[in-house]
């Protein structure tokens, strides 16, 4: 939906430069350790977010995680905190120098700009349709770049596609560019987010900035010191015909492609084996089938081949027989697994008839045996070309195995013999919320898939079973019985390899051409590792585990489970962008390992590079990079270790930063999307750990981690449009707009969050509105009413302020934003809304004021730019940023409830009033009812005796069970010998099942017998908010021992009933003789009794332009007969009126439709004419 214009955007974003620009000057967000203070320090709170990478813009995904720290420390500061947020920049790794080198290899291939052939321009590789992948994320940023790209498949088009001037893609070549040009566009961004980050303190990584390759060496060198790192082979990309690793800019096809890791199942093949293979008699015959999902295997039924494709049987180191395509058999060949090392040696060629029917023994399945049975989809190009089938969980799998059910030529075409499929169905092993435990067979059936056949359906089949299933199911079978899936996919595949069902087996995760066409294999290469999963190493990151808030037991499951499976991980690459291995600089130290510690180079970095992100400008203290030895190093890190000798670097000015590092170390709070936790964020504790092995001060203190964003309930895609960059979202929503949408998109671990753009734009709004009415109360305060606070809307609106208060300082404490802005902003405001409602329009200036600067204080850390602006437009000193965090008196429970009931009240009765009004008549002849003008409330001191007698009964049940309700059937049993209740037994079971549903969401409380205030006190005090808010002409009150026995039975503590009535009126037109006014002749009803103020009441309810009911006169006309025939003098508009004194009383005669006015002594017939002056 169009917007109808941007004034509001515009004028927030006004306001954001200017306070932006004031913070500037003021250098509000540099911090310094202070001088004499020992760390690490008491009140300082270090935040820190994984330094994004710099091939592109920052888009609204990084800034949902990022938002976290950001609205943390502002919560933070405002609690007395010294908070640091540094905010550094990712430069390692290959995808820079790939881009680079591909944007290269294009200019020189097709000139410079490029035209590119559209035979080019082959069909993007579809995915693998038998089993999506589960993905790893720590492979590298190969799927963001595709989000920032879009569809476009040249470099070129991707610079184009990211907003780069033709003219300046070309210096894009250098990949010294990319770090000079993004770099500042971030940080220009982030500035204008609003971000407090104390920007002297950014950095660059790479060897292109001096100070923190030798920082990032240090740190390897102290884990090799620590026998932390170690040397082996590990899988990677291989060119068997230039029989060396296969790195991006060796490619042809397959940039970014990394080794995925499977688990090959192993099937033993049952003797007597088929004709074709009896010459292996002999051996142990095993047909190979790869999966990602080695926690199915439970639910196997059988197994698939296609007739028609080419398979080998090669013999394995071990001297068993697999059968398998030669493809997969040539990446096991270079894996280290055959009997010749990186050679295929063929035992047999088959095609897939040869081993049809063949029966095998699976691991995990209950089926003793099961067969080799036809599917023809199964691709040559992925996996064995052998599939393992689990129909429960599988759509693909389970309509094949209906098809081959149903269809008995099928089964004969290919010698398929009954007992091989029809026995097998399929076996529950996962339970998923909202599907079942057989999630194929459920979504199948919903979708009605008649067969194989059904492609699109199956693919709709799969998305909505496989990742649900992955990362939402609970195993029921089997010794992980109860577990989540994610969790137990590497201990069950660890099971499996030592019970040798299974091996681990590598290939790419896409097809890898050479530059010289040899299609690429993943081999076991010589690499360096870390050794993650040691022993003694992991019991630390366990230790520190246990020492970590995460916030959330899902988040920490995880990182249990990862320590749980993690062991070596390669810290080497040979292409790309980096630090040099110190000891071995053929090797370049890869990107999730040159940032796991840099936080601590944050706290001195601004002494080192003074706020030039590369390190090239002077040092603040005049340090050389070279002169950072690993030996000064330790002196800054480690407390105990005495200044180094030959130290180039002065002792005073080393002091200097080991003082920072000491006061602000370790991290307090690290923030990041859920997809780090199985690698950096596990890598971070492990490092941390080794580093500083005896110091768990400085080990990490806190991680908060995120589930993605969606933006519109959607996945974030620039191919599809939905895709939103940081700086796109500022201009479109301003800096405050969007960080209100940021804190309300979502709080959850796991869940992703979802930013709504129509949401932002309200938010917009509500912002917009807060600014306005605050501009209007300060222009107005002098008519606000002022002296004693002691109204009951006085007193609730100061209770529901200490409350909001109170709740909102607790969910930011919890890192709750979303719960934050809930307490803190919107239900804040609506307090103030119903104060003002109940108040009739008369607010105390005092409490106002206070309003507004609570107000800005809650919503200061998430909205800083906006809250600023009005702490200055408040006659606040200094900006809101130093300001603390707001004091509040205790909650006054008890009147909480009474305003609770008030609302609650005033609610029951606008909707028992409405149904009065708007009977369900029966026939189209309903008379219309006369519209109610009076009611009475009716309180009740008691419960009737049965509904006491149920309620005390269920209450000490409740008690006796530890706050549980005993089942029904033995609640019924203690009910039944109740002498009182055995009149009403029809009655008393559905009562019960009301007071469980009020338990759940009050708490034992529903059941005690009376509450805890005054009813008739609150309802009293009240009565003219009510009779404004029903639109009544009166309201009165009685307990409901006056009442009829119906209403003495709707009628209950804290759940007053309502009766209604229509009182006569006769109807008396109103005149304005007044010249050029705006109010006109209106028609108001009279009724017996009424005062002047009551007839004003109802004029002003038909006139809104009358502000204030003290500006209204009513007049009578002095001749009742002949006053309204003449017509007025413009110039004496008041001449042949009299005036009605405000204690005059009106009497009416309905029948006769007359109306009199009593005034001064004197009874008058007005003659069904009135007049009335606003002055």
């Amino acid at each position: 939906m169009e917007r109808k214009g941007t004034a509001k955007v515009r004028a927030l974003q006004d306001i954001e430069v200017a306070v932006q620009q004031r913070w500037d000057e003021e250098k509000i967000f540099e911090e310094n350790a202070p001088a004499g203070v020992k760390g690490p320090g008491k009140d300082k709170y270090l935040v820190t977010f994984p330094y994004p990478y710099m091939n592109g813009r920052l888009h609204l995904g990084h800034t949902f995680s990022l938002s976290k720290c950001e609205f943390g420390v502002g919560y933070q500061r405002m609690k007395g905190k010294q908070c640091l947020f540094p905010f550094g920049f990712h430069c390692t790794g290959m995808p820079i120098k790939a881009c680079a080198d591909k944007l290269k290899r294009e200019m020189e291939d097709y000139g410079c700009p490029p035209t590119f052939p559209e035979e080019e321009e082959d069909e993007e590789e579809k995915p693998d349709d038998s089993e999506p992948i589960i993905k790893d994320k720590s492979k590298g940023k190969k799927s963001k770049a595709k989000a920032k790209s879009g569809s476009a498949k040249f470099q070129w088009q991707i610079m184009e596609s990211l907003g780069i001037p033709g003219e300046e893609i070309p210096r894009f070549a250098n990949t010294d560019h990319w770090l000079e040009y993004f770099p500042p566009l971030a940080k220009q961004d982030l500035k204008r987010m609003g971000l407090k980050t104390d920007w002297r303190r950014s950095f660059i990584t790479t060897d292109a900035n001096p100070y923190y390759d030798s920082f990032v060496r240090w740190h390897f060198l102290t884990l090799k010191k620590h026998n932390k790192v170690k040397f082996g082979k590990r899988h990677t990309i291989y060119s068997p015909k230039d029989g060396q690793p296969c790195m991006d800019h060796d490619r042809q096809t397959g940039e970014g492609v990394g080794p995925q890791e499977y688990t090959l199942i192993k099937m033993k093949a049952v003797k007597p084996y088929p004709p074709k293979l009896k010459k292996f008699s002999k051996k142990d015959i095993f047909l190979v089938a790869a999966t990602l999902r080695p926690e199915t295997m439970y639910g196997q039924t059988n197994c698939w081949v296609r007739p028609d494709m080419r398979y080998i049987a090669y013999e394995t180191a071990k001297g068993e027989v697999f059968i398998s395509t030669y493809r997969s058999a040539r990446n096991m060949a270079y894996q280290g697994m055959l009997k010749q090392q990186n050679k295929v040696n063929i035992l047999m060629e088959l095609i897939g008839q040869d081993i049809m029917g063949m029966p095998l023994n699976a691991p995990l399945t209950k089926y003793q045996t099961i067969y080799t049975l036809p599917m023809m989809t199964i691709k040559e190009d992925k996996g064995t070309g052998i599939v393992t089938s689990v129909p429960s969980d599988a759509p693909d799998d389970l309509a094949a195995l209906r098809d081959l059910k149903r269809k008995k030529d099928f089964r004969d075409k290919y010698n398929i013999q009954d007992e091989m499929v029809l026995p097998f169905e399929p076996i529950p092993i996962i339970e998923i919320p909202g599907i079942g435990n057989l999630s194929a067979v459920t979504v199948c059936d919903e979708l009605k898939i008649k067969s194989q056949n059904d492609k699109d359906k199956l693919v709709e089949a799969k998305e909505r079973v496989y990742l649900k299933g992955f990362y939402e199911g609970v195993m029921i079978i089997g010794d992980f019985k109860g577990q989540k899936v994610q969790d137990v996919k590497k201990v069950v595949q660890k099971q499996m390899l030592e019970s040798n069902g299974a091996i681990i087996y590598f290939e790419p995760e896409k097809k890898v051409m050479s530059r010289s066409a040899d299609e690429c294999v993943v081999a076991l290469c010589d690499q360096w590792y870390l050794d993650y999963g040691e022993k003694m190493w992991r019991a630390q990151a366990t230790k520190a585990l246990e020492k970590l808030n995460t916030y959330s037991e899902e988040t920490r499951k995880n990182f249990v489970a990862t320590l749980d499976w993690l062991h070596e991980h390669a810290c080497s690459r040979s292409y790309g962008l980096g630090t040099k291995m110190p000891w071995d600089p053929q090797y370049l130290i890869e990107s999730l390992s040159d940032s796991t510690i840099y936080m601590a180079y944050y706290t001195v970095c601004h002494l080192l590079q003074g706020g030039i992100v590369d390190g090239s400008g002077k040092s603040p203290l005049g340090i050389k990079a070279e002169d950072l030895t690993p030996e000064v190093w330790d002196y800054i890190f480690y407390p105990s270790t005495s200044y180094p000798s030959g130290a180039k670097i002065p002792k005073a000015t080393l002091n200097k930063l080991r003082h920072e590092y000491q006061y602000w170390y370790g991290v307090d709070l690290r923030v990041s999307g859920k997809d780090l936790v199985p690698n950096h964020l596990t890598y971070f504790l492990y490092n941390h750990c080794a580093v500083w092995p005896t110091e768990p001060e400085r080990w990490p203190q806190a991680i908060r981690a995120n589930g993605h964003l969606l933006l519109n309930n959607e996945k974030m895609s620039k191919s599809t449009g939905n895709f939103l960059t940081l700086s796109d979202a500022i201009e479109k929503f301003s800096a405050d707009g969007m960080r209100l949408a940021l804190a309300d998109s979502g709080d959850l671990a796991i869940e992703d969050a979802n930013f709504v753009e129509s949401m932002a734009d309200a938010g917009i709004l509500r912002l917009y509105t807060f600014l306005e009415w605050t501009k209007e109360m300060l222009e107005t305060q002098s008519s606000l009413r002022t002296g004693p606070m002691d109204s009951f809307s006085d007193r609730v609106f100061i209770n529901e302020m200490s409350f909001g208060i109170h709740e909102t300082d607790k969910n930011f404490g919890n890192m709750m934003f979303k719960e934050a802005l809930r307490t803190g902003f919107f239900e804040f405001q609506a307090a103030r809304d119903s104060y003002r409602e109940r108040s009739l329009n008369n607010m105390h200036r005092d409490l106002v004021m206070r309003f507004i600067e609570v107000q800005a204080l809650l919503l200061a850390p998430i909205c800083p730019h906006l809250c600023d602006h009005i702490w200055a437009l408040i006659g606040k000193k200094g900006s809101i940023l130093h300001a603390p965090w707001p004091v509040a008196d205790k909650v006054d429970e008890v009147l909480l409830r009474a305003s609770e009931y008030l609302e609650t009240s005033a609610h029951e009765f606008r909707l028992r009033l409405k149904n009065v009004k708007n009977p369900s008549g029966k026939g189209k002849k309903a008379v219309a009812p006369s519209i109610p003008t009076h009611g009475t409330i009716y309180i009740a001191k008691t419960y009737p005796p049965w509904q006491s007698a149920v309620l005390s009964t269920m209450k000490k049940a409740y008690e006796s069970k530890g706050g549980k309700f005993p089942e029904n059937k033995e609640l019924l049993g203690q009910l039944k010998t109740i002498d009182v209740l055995k009149k009403f037994m029809k009655k008393v079971m559905p009562f019960v099942q009301h007071v469980k549903e009020n338990v759940a969401k009050k708490g034992p409380r529903a059941m005690d017998l009376t509450v805890d205030f005054v009813e008739k006190d609150v309802l009293e005090s009240n009565l003219t908010y009510l009779t404004n808010t029903l639109e009544m002409e009166g309201l009165d009150l009685k307990f409901s021992s006056e009442a009829t026995d119906k209403i003495q039975e709707e009628c209950c503590p804290g759940k007053p009933f309502t009766v209604f009535r229509t009182e006569p009126s006769v109807a008396v037109k109103l005149v304005n003789p007044q010249p050029h006014s705006c109010h006109f002749s209106i028609t108001v009803p009279v009724m017996e009794g009424d005062s002047v103020n009551r007839i004003v009441s109802r004029i002003m309810k038909q006139d809104r332009n009358i502000k204030g009911d003290n500006r209204v006169e009513i007049m009578r006309y002095t001749d009742p007969d002949l006053g309204p025939r003449k017509l007025p003098k413009f110039d004496k508009p008041l001449e042949g009126k009299t005036g009605i004194s405000t204690k005059a009383t009106f009497s009416i005669e309905p029948e006769a439709k007359k109306v009199t006015v009593s005034d001064n002594g004197s009874s008058i017939d007005i003659r069904g004419i009135l007049v009335y002056i606003v002055n």
